[in-house]
């Protein structure tokens, strides 16, 4: 099985800020089967992957590592909305923002 596939798994759940239990709600499969996913000892099947792509997880990157490109329909409310008041803000602020962005995704 593919270890860098339950990896990568788990980095897209850290992305999204939710447990275990709660991407397996959404995945439609136990706590425990997560934990296997991300372990790499099962594979998830189709409709998992499905689900989970509907929540906004990359699932080309989950299976290949190679990210998909996004468009706005792939966007959250909450990552729209966040878009949008980053765009109101002047340039010196977004440049404010894209440092703090940058540097807390490189702590997370």
């Amino acid at each position: 099985m593919d270890g860098n596939l339950g990896g990568r798994l788990k980095e897209e759940r850290k992305r999204l800020l939710l447990s275990q239990h709660d991407f397996g709600v959404i995945g439609g499969v136990a706590e425990n089967a997560q934990g296997h996913y991300e372990r790499g000892e099962r594979l998830p099947k189709s409709d998992y992957l499905m689900a989970i792509r509907r929540k906004g997880v990359d699932v080309l990157y989950v299976l290949s590592g190679e990210r998909s490109h996004m468009s706005a329909d792939d966007l959250t409310v909450e990552e729209t909305e966040v878009v949008n008041q980053y765009r109101t803000l002047h340039e010196a602020d977004q440049g404010a923002i894209a440092q703090i962005t940058s540097s807390l995704s490189r702590d997370a």
